[in-house]
């Protein structure tokens, strides 16, 4: 993943910029980068890997070194950006964030039409950036050739740019999967994935784009270059899982839909007289925690926090790449609070569950402080599909998912045509997964959201959300 931040002032505006990308550091932990106009300098870039360093410390140093009114930053899992390009579109600096699938059809496509060469990375790959570059740079306007790149990618780009003049040009990928929001304040615009970014500045909230809308914003102005298009998918997992609480998209805020998520969750239990002995409800930090608020409040049951996550040294943000480093990281982080664990029937919420092999730890780590039950609620639908539009999550195959492992374990291939009965757990396949990882991960209950549940605490209209990594359904 990733999210990106720009400003076209007035004024000397890298201060807030500098701030404004860091706020973005919880979508991205492999690279960082901001690109600065000013008016006698030009056009600047920095950029840093940020592989378990805060975004902050890499770049404590760029007031020393750059300064401009205008200004893009990028925090992503990807390949460095952002990156400057002389083009006969002019001098720009360009970001992206989102996923290329078919990314090398394209680098061969045009290389043997136009003739066109790239810089090589180490082991010859090719920066996904550059990609998107080039392919914009063969029409004549910046418009033109947005459509044009967004066109042929399969998957999504979102897209901003800083000219040479110190406009930027903001462009929301082709079907809105992710959000693209502008702030006005006394000097300027600012661009970000993120609204409380440039709210916590002064900037107001002045306009969401549509999906494949492009606009060029100037520090008076917002002017409209390409009009949305009315086919909306926007990726639902922002509200359940990788989404800031304080952020809004789509008029419907982070928090407060995870509240709505965590009560809709527990009114089901209720319904079905589930873990009707829980001592305390909790969430697994930090993002199941308001879910489990939600759910608390509904139930009537205690709220606690059983355990909390030391992260002064180890944040979210900049866990290892290996996966057994991450998983002895995952439990070094965790500090009982046994009190509130000791000889107690515990329920807690987790914004999703993916491989499971850290809940397990979790788990395993309850128990062994003496907790008497362990109840797990998912905040979102079954993950039977690995996404292939945005890779939110590191899982690239649909194997990797301790869902489809177990159907596969239960049915062999036949399982694969009964997806929709796994994931409704009033169905027997339903119970029978359920069933399956209650006793993989010594779960005394599990249930999972279900898509109507989501989908009705999201509050938006079914037809607008991306729901591929739960339903299959494009």
């Amino acid at each position: 993943m990733g999210g990106f931040f720009g400003i076209t002032s007035k004024e000397d505006c890298l201060n807030e910029v500098f701030f404004g990308v860091d706020y973005h550091s919880h979508l991205g932990t492999k690279t960082g980068g901001i690109a600065v106009y000013d008016k006698e300098i030009g056009l600047q870039r920095q950029i840093h890997k940020i592989v378990n360093s805060p975004f902050r410390t890499k770049f404590e140093h760029v007031f020393e070194d750059m300064q401009g009114t205008s200004a893009i930053g990028c925090i992503n899992d990807g390949d460095p950006q952002p990156l400057l390009v002389r083009s006969g579109l002019g001098v720009f600096a360009i970001c992206f964030i989102g996923v290329i699938s078919n990314a090398q059809e394209l680098i061969e496509k045009h290389m043997f039409e136009v003739g066109g060469h790239y810089e090589a990375m180490t082991g010859g790959k090719i920066n996904t950036t550059e990609l998107v570059a080039a392919l914009i740079n063969q029409k004549k306007s910046f418009a033109e050739g947005i459509r044009y790149a967004q066109g042929l990618i399969e998957g999504t780009a979102s897209i901003l740019i800083l000219k040479e003049d110190g406009h930027l040009i903001a462009a929301r990928d082709f079907l809105g999967r992710l959000p693209i929001l502008i702030g006005k304040g006394p000097e300027g615009h600012a661009v970000s994935f993120e609204s409380f970014a440039y709210q916590k500045f002064g900037f107001e909230d002045e306009k969401e784009l549509g999906p494949a809308e492009i606009v060029e914003v100037t520090p008076d102005e917002i002017i409209q270059l390409a009009p949305p298009e009315k086919k909306k998918r926007i990726c639902a997992f922002l509200w359940s899982y990788y989404g800031y609480p304080t952020s809004t998209y789509e008029g419907v805020n982070v928090e407060v839909m995870r509240y709505r998520n965590g009560a809709i969750m527990a009114r089901n239990d209720a319904e079905k007289k589930n873990a009707e002995d829980v001592d305390y409800v909790g969430g697994v930090p930090d993002s199941g925690t308001p879910h489990a608020i939600g759910y608390a409040n509904e139930s009537g049951k205690t709220f606690a926090r059983a355990f909390i996550k030391y992260t002064p040294t180890w944040s979210r943000s900049f866990m290892p790449t290996n996966q057994k480093a991450r998983n002895e990281v995952a439990k070094m982080k965790q500090i009982p609070v046994k009190e509130l664990i000791r000889d107690k029937s515990l329920l807690f919420v987790d914004d999703s569950i993916v491989r499971g092999t850290q809940l397990q730890e979790t788990v395993d780590f309850l128990y062994a402080n003496g907790a008497k039950a362990v109840h797990m609620r998912s905040a979102c639908p079954p993950l039977m599909y690995a996404c292939k539009y945005l890779s939110f999550t590191r899982t690239q195959s649909d194997l990797e998912l301790i869902t489809r492992r177990v159907i596969l374990e239960l049915e062999g291939e036949e399982g694969l045509n009964h997806i929709e009965e796994y994931s409704d757990g009033n169905t027997e396949r339903g119970k029978k997964l359920r069933e399956t990882i209650c006793e993989k991960f010594h779960f005394a209950s599990l249930e999972f959201q279900s898509l109507d549940g989501i989908i009705e605490a999201i509050g938006i209209d079914p037809c607008e959300l991306c729901t591929y990594c739960w339903s299959g359904k494009e």
